[in-house]
């Protein structure tokens, strides 16, 4: 699929997807702080849409270059196209877990976005957030594998080293993300405290 795709120009398509993932992680986010408790749906929603969508492209563009220059560094042979083709088409199932975010969130509102549910919410909602999880979890993993096989085929690497590769990219575009962050609150500020319990 990846040597097929390597044949491409990085288009729309790429861009759509990496949106669809960083808002995706933008709702997982709000998950993880407990956003639900103080924050109405649409709100979380609405600044996902915006926010996620610009941090999922700009997030394809640094992991691009990351991973560019870690694969010439270890041997490979793929162009920073290629690569953005892998992470892009990679992450495909972490744009499926979006279309599931929206769709738990209409029917279970802010329940969606705490991290415990509530004592009387009802069994069926309890359910549908715990299979909600579940499937970001495994369509996580599923993406993860998908982007590793996929820089295992372009970059002519052994899955083992491959993973290796994936692994170091996602420490290095952690690191690289913090002083980002911190540029962004400095020139745009209360743009990324929505991400954080308000008190």
């Amino acid at each position: 699929m990846f040597r097929e795709l390597a044949t491409r120009p990085v288009g729309i398509i790429d861009y759509l997807l990496a949106a669809a993932q960083g808002i995706g992680n933008s709702l997982a986010l709000y998950r993880t702080v407990g956003a639900g408790a103080h924050s109405s749906v649409a709100e979380i929603l609405g600044n996902s849409f915006a926010y996620g969508a610009v941090a999922g492209v700009v997030s394809l563009l640094l992991m691009a270059f990351i991973y560019g220059r870690l694969g010439r560094r270890a041997g490979g042979k793929a162009t920073i196209g290629h690569v953005m083709h892998v992470i892009a088409y990679g992450g495909t199932p972490m744009a499926v877990s979006l279309a599931i975010w929206v769709l738990t969130a209409l029917a279970a509102g802010e329940a969606t976005f705490v991290e415990t549910p509530r004592a009387d919410i009802e069994g069926f909602l309890v359910l549908l957030l715990h299979l909600q999880f579940m499937s970001y979890v495994f369509l996580l993993i599923w993406s993860i594998v998908l982007q590793v096989m996929g820089f295992s085929e372009i970059q002519g690497f052994a899955i083992r080293k491959a993973f290796g590769v994936w692994v170091l990219g996602q420490i290095l575009g952690f690191l690289a993300s913090l002083p980002l962050a911190l540029v962004v609150e400095v020139l745009f500020p209360g743009l990324l405290p929505h991400f954080f319990p308000q008190h």
